[in-house]
């Protein structure tokens, strides 16, 4: 079991990480072009509308509700005629859903740039010079939200793929995103007088390629059906019965994000771009580890479920914490230490400004704190989802979202934009805390002593590692003083030596692989 997990966690990983890299590039190539300024926040603000209803539509609630009921139909008698069924059923219910979803999107993009944006839909109505923000968000929108369809079927498909155990599909797709806004930016951006017009049809095309790059897997898999409506059809009534209480569950850390952003229209221009560029490096490790762990153990968990096997189930969760554990603590002290480098190296040429990179990096170390917390709650989520309890996660996920707001109002006008990053971060820890006490009041998992040990073992080979690396690393006016090609060989030797002194200081406390291994029961 261990062994196939680790196989796929391997691909799913490997084809997550040349999307980060991807990201990464593209996230260099719009802070080349555009940096901090309006249009950029504006542009970082359309993009997240869709991708906050992506979560609820698509990889979130919608694949926590639907991949556990599929995985029960695969275990069928006579399953491939009936899974075929219910994946056109699902299909066709979700598609006329999201087509009415999509165009509502377009048509009322002012309401809802005024909800999310209420700061600058009140310059707006003042005639402040806000209100260009309001107006040019409220056209981008219009663009991007199209995206929410071709992304949400196409998750639909991802799904389906992963639970055949097919993986490598699903998780490459991101990359061909990535590509059209790079390509986007650098070749679309001169027909515009705004650089954000092309970035906005940089994500639609994107949305559009991810899609049509699916269906042919989907063929080779055959599980390319023609969509039917099917809200009555019994999978789809169960598929219903889930969701609707994961979507609250899994919208609260992107409710979150939005009241945020919406926290952020009042603060000073560049807020949400510090906080974007930050959260998208604080994305790099939770989505290479965090989320490509839980994207194989979904499908694990709920199989291992549906044969009654407790034992595997609660031995499968404890491999997915140690696994992240064993990536997370140097991934989260490397970007504590060297935040200011990397940002520096990846971000600062053209708009983007020395003053960007040390306003980046405050609200980075904020929303660290929060970094293992991130990762835990994508290996203890499934444990519900799999069980097919969706009800569970929404009372913590509420619990945590209303921690949140209340954390927010009282670090905002403190701390600013960085606040809102300290926010997010205590409100996941919470949320890590409730779900993993959840499950051990449950009966279904508890950390026991070995798990205990082995997580103790990474803190203090983290913690050699961390001493090494600030020994090692230059003052800040250093960095700035070298050319770029030296930042970069500094960079690279820092972490190449961090992750040496890692590795071997976790053989010196005595890690092994056996230390990863799922025991059959």
């Amino acid at each position: 079991m261990s062994k196939r997990l680790l196989k796929s966690g391997i691909i799913v990983s490997a084809m997550t990480l040349i999307s980060r890299v991807l990201g990464l590039v593209r996230d260099m190539v719009v802070a080349n072009f555009m940096g901090t300024n309006a249009g950029a926040d504006v542009f970082f603000f359309a993009n997240k509308i869709p991708n906050f209803l992506r979560k609820l539509f698509a990889e979130g609630a919608f694949a926590q509700a639907f991949v556990p009921v599929l995985s029960e139909y695969q275990a069928k008698d006579d399953s491939e005629a009936q899974t075929r069924e219910l994946i056109a059923r699902v299909s066709g219910t979700l598609g006329v859903i999201l087509t009415i979803v999509t165009l509502i999107g377009v048509i009322a993009s002012p309401v809802l740039v005024a909800l999310f944006g209420f700061g600058w839909f009140l310059d707006w109505l003042n005639g402040d010079s806000g209100g260009e923000k309001f107006e040019l968000a409220s056209v981008l929108l219009k663009i991007t939200f199209p995206y929410l369809w071709f992304i949400s079927l196409t998750a639909l498909s991802g799904a389906i793929l992963n639970t055949l155990g097919k993986f490598a599909a699903a998780a490459f797709t991101p990359v061909l995103l990535n590509v059209c806004i790079i390509l986007a930016a650098m070749f679309g951006a001169d027909y515009f007088a705004q650089p954000a017009f092309a970035l906005a049809w940089g994500v639609f095309l994107g949305g559009l390629v991810q899609f049509l790059f699916q269906i042919p897997f989907l063929l080779q898999a055959n599980s390319l059906v023609r969509p039917r409506w099917g809200w009555q059809h019994p999978g789809v009534q169960k598929i219903r019965k889930l969701i609707i209480p994961a979507l609250f569950g899994v919208s609260v850390t992107q409710i979150n994000l939005l009241l945020d952003t919406l926290i952020a229209s009042f603060l000073i221009t560049g807020s949400i771009s510090w906080l974007y560029y930050a959260d998208r490096l604080l994305e790099f490790p939770l989505g290479l580890f965090g989320i490509g762990i839980a994207t194989v153990i979904l499908p694990s968990l709920s199989r291992l479920h549906a044969n009654q096997n407790p034992q595997e189930f609660s031995q499968t969760i404890s491999w997915a914490l140690r696994v992240v554990s064993l990536l997370g603590w140097p991934a989260l002290a490397g970007l504590m230490i060297l935040a200011q480098p990397i940002i520096m190296v990846l971000f600062m040429r053209g708009e983007f400004t020395q003053f960007d990179v040390q306003q980046v990096s405050f609200a980075l170390w904020a929303y660290l704190c929060g970094l293992l917390s991130f990762m835990f709650i994508k290996v203890l989520a499934p444990g519900y989802y799999a069980r097919q309890d969706t009800k569970t996660p929404v009372k913590i996920g509420i619990i945590a979202m209303v921690a949140n707001m209340g954390f927010n109002l009282a670090l905002a006008p403190i701390f600013g934009y960085v606040g809102l990053a300290m926010a997010t971060a205590m409100s996941a820890t919470l949320n890590a805390f409730l779900l993993y006490r959840g499950l051990k009041t449950l009966g279904v998992f508890e950390l026991n002593k070995e798990t205990l040990m082995v997580i103790a073992k990474m803190i203090v080979s983290t913690l050699a590692m961390s001493a090494v690396l600030w020994y090692l690393t230059p003052e800040f006016e250093h960095w700035l003083q070298a050319q770029l090609l030296t930042q970069i060989l500094w960079l690279t030797g820092l972490i190449l030596l961090g992750c040496l002194i890692y590795v071997l200081s976790l053989l010196v406390c005595g890690m092994r692989l056996r230390h990863f291994i799922v025991k059959s029961a």
